[in-house]
């Protein structure tokens, strides 16, 4: 037959091989804790914040000295899609390609001032101020007048 000698054996045997297999621990952190705030709380705890993360924020304050140390991540900076899109200007207007064909002709003395050559100068210099009032702006920084 198959090997057991009564039903009991059998029916062990049928339990030890049906029961689940212990769970190898596997290092878990703790179900996140969920709050709803306000429009106007969660405003004023970001602006709390600053640039830590809220959840570290948050705990810090909670538990103060207690809170066991994490690595810290600065969040991005608020005007990050200003930033990309000063970072895309750059990339389609080729300035620093323009510039230094004209740096390069001048140095040579090969470089013939004609109208085209000028208004492409007064462009990319007018390209150059929009680009450094972006970055200014999305930097946050005082500007410079006497620049």
């Amino acid at each position: 037959m198959s090997g057991f000698s009564n039903i009991s054996s059998a029916a062990r045997a049928f339990s030890t091989a049906a029961a689940p297999s212990p769970k190898k621990s596997k290092w878990r952190s703790t179900p996140p804790f969920s709050l709803r705030l306000t429009v106007e709380e969660r405003k004023r705890l970001d602006e709390l914040a600053g640039n830590q993360p809220l959840g570290s924020y948050i705990r810090g304050r909670l538990l103060g000295e207690q809170t066991e140390k994490r690595r810290k991540i600065k969040k991005p900076a608020p005007d990050t899609a200003l930033l990309a899109l000063v970072l895309g200007e750059f990339g389609r207007s080729r300035l620093a390609s323009n510039i230094n064909q004209l740096a390069k002709a001048a140095n040579i003395g090969t470089l013939d001032v004609t109208p085209e050559t000028e208004s492409a100068i007064v462009q990319a210099c007018a390209e150059i101020q929009a680009i450094r009032v972006l970055l200014i702006t999305a930097l946050g920084v005082a500007p410079v007048e006497d620049e």
